[in-house]
């Protein structure tokens, strides 16, 4: 059992929690992930690590995309989650770059400020480029600008920051600013406009990919991409790889195989949670 010891609602559909486990917590690196079951008849599903605390405490932040992201958006603090297992996947080897840039998307850019942290820590020049839908949507805004010099924030519909897309926006700045290492961690379409913005300059870009996963081993199967021609797994081989080598448009096609299934389950489940409030009205 891993206690969860705070929670926060950074918006409408975004949920932040804090899980006491000093293992885990003093094993993770920014890119590693766990795998988490809420009770025993619950799926198992990855998430990214955001954060780790004093070497006791992880931190997940989580979209309430389907029903057990809402199940476990719906815990309350010192509630438990029966199974978390981790750190999953392979750390990002920063090497030795001198300046960075970190673009960012949505929910990508609580997972982002993890890696632009430990960049910053080791005295890397770190810029953030992190696009929303509009200013009502900005998560994560503080946290940023604690690890990086310069943060340039994108919306949608120019409410704030820059009007347009992040891949925009770096296009911009790469015509007055050098980088040697660029990191994106967002939505599919993103990351993939970010690396054909890139590839322009032949400047090394990581891509996080979040592809369909189960077990986390590289047993199943569910998380193949093609990359290089070949087949990687996304839990053993990445979740992070050379941008310029991944087939986003099959991997875009994937990851959209269960979405009606997934929408069925989540209004499933919503059902039950309103039949349950009318029950003790």
């Amino acid at each position: 059992m891993t206690k969860i010891i705070d929670r926060r609602q950074l918006a409408d559909d975004i949920v932040s929690l804090d899980l006491y486990h000093p293992l885990i917590a003093s094993k993770t690196k920014a890119g590693q992930f766990i795998i988490l079951q809420i009770d025993e008849k619950g799926e198992r599903i990855p998430l990214t690590v955001n954060d780790t605390i004093d070497n006791k405490i992880i931190r997940i932040v989580f979209q309430t995309v389907g029903k057990t992201t809402l199940q476990l958006a719906n815990l309350k603090i010192n509630e438990n989650i029966k199974d978390v297992v981790g750190p999953l996947g392979r750390a990002i080897n920063f090497a030795d770059y001198k300046k960075t840039a970190v673009v960012v998307g949505g929910l990508g850019c609580a997972i982002g400020y993890f890696s632009a942290k430990q960049l910053y820590e080791r005295g890397t020049s770190v810029d953030i480029i992190a696009g929303f839908r509009d200013e009502k949507a900005i998560i994560f805004e503080k946290e940023m600008l604690e690890v990086c010099e310069n943060l340039y924030l994108c919306s949608d519909d120019g409410s704030r920051g820059f009007h347009g897309f992040v891949s925009n926006q770096l296009d911009e700045l790469l015509k007055i600013k050098e980088y040697d290492f660029v990191l994106t961690i967002g939505p599919l379409l993103m990351m993939k406009a970010v690396n054909q913005v890139t590839q322009k300059k032949k400047i090394k870009t990581l891509a996080s990919l979040n592809p369909l996963m189960l077990d986390g081993s590289g047993m199943c199967g569910c998380c193949r991409i093609t990359y290089d021609g070949k087949t990687k797994f996304a839990c053993v081989d990445g979740p992070d790889f050379e941008a310029d080598k991944i087939d986003f448009d099959e991997l875009i096609i994937r990851n959209r195989f269960y979405n009606k299934q997934e929408i069925a389950a989540k209004d499933h489940y919503c059902r039950l949670l309103q039949l349950e409030d009318e029950n003790h009205a």
